[in-house]
């Protein structure tokens, strides 16, 4: 009589977690969408580059981030619907578990990121 393992063949566990890393990857990309923005995402932040003049939206990790105006180097955005007014070089406010920065603002593009909290 002769003893096997549980454990499945190697050639079939990897080929199990490619799928599951292929299926991660597609949920994060299925979670991003906009309108007026640009969007690059990774597990736990968003650079989000809003089109200056247009209704500029994105929903990345789950919120919503909508740029509602510019001028000068302060911008205001809606992120998780709450306002929050951001200039370059300022400390990551907080909101609803996220810390968001601005990146740059240029006369054609304002450009954020969107991080998860690591305590939230």
């Amino acid at each position: 009589m002769t003893k096997r393992s549980a454990t499945a063949p190697a050639p079939l566990r990897r080929t199990a977690g490619l799928l599951a890393g292929l299926a991660l990857g597609v949920a994060v990309l299925a979670g991003c969408s906009s309108d007026g923005a640009d969007t690059d995402c990774g597990l736990d932040a968003c650079t989000i580059t809003f089109d200056r003049g247009v209704d500029a939206r994105a929903s990345v990790l789950g919120v919503e981030a909508k740029l509602v105006g510019a001028q000068g180097d302060q911008v205001t955005v809606e992120v998780a619907g709450e306002q929050l007014s951001l200039t370059i070089g300022q400390q990551a406010t907080e909101v609803g578990g996220f810390a968001v920065t601005l990146d740059s603002v240029t006369d054609q593009q304002v450009q954020i990121r969107v991080s998860r909290n690591p305590g939230s």
